[in-house]
């Protein structure tokens, strides 16, 4: 299954830049993961990219307002996922700063929060990928995850 993750906008922040380089590298040994980087823009525009690129896949959009889940309840999805054999692409989807529009959540297949807090979306892009690691190391039995 590939993983890609959209997100809107360039990080400029130096220290998320080398979190996102660092992750991206490390999660090259566990399969497929590709960043997509789309142009800012207000809710709407995003959104619409969002929809647009992600057609086809299946859906999570980030949003404080998603549902809360472990890092074990993240492995057993993509196992889930994995298993079923359906789904070729699953994507992740990082909004606008002004979050995401209805119908994106409409058209999600899931909706998920990283926190509670509302992140800076270059942190939440770290915070992110770190998890998607930590779910590749979880899974295959590494302890990078304890």
């Amino acid at each position: 299954m590939r993983i890609r993750v959209y997100v809107a906008g360039k990080p400029a922040l130096d220290h998320a830049k080398r979190g996102v380089d660092d992750y991206l590298k490390r999660l090259r040994r566990y399969g497929h993961v590709e960043l997509i980087i789309l142009k800012a823009g207000d809710s709407a525009t995003v959104s619409a990219q969002l929809l647009a690129r992600s057609e086809g896949h299946h859906r999570i959009a980030l949003d404080e307002r998603g549902e809360a889940l472990t890092t074990q309840q993240w492995a057993d999805v993509f196992e889930e996922l994995e298993q079923r054999g359906e789904v070729k692409t699953l994507s992740f989807l990082i909004g606008a700063s002004d979050g995401h529009t209805e119908s994106l959540r409409r058209a999600s297949n899931r909706i998920w929060q990283l926190s509670s807090l509302t992140l800076q979306h270059e942190i939440a892009l770290v915070v992110l990928l770190e998890q998607i690691y930590r779910v590749a190391t979880l899974r295959k039995g590494e302890p990078y995850h304890r």
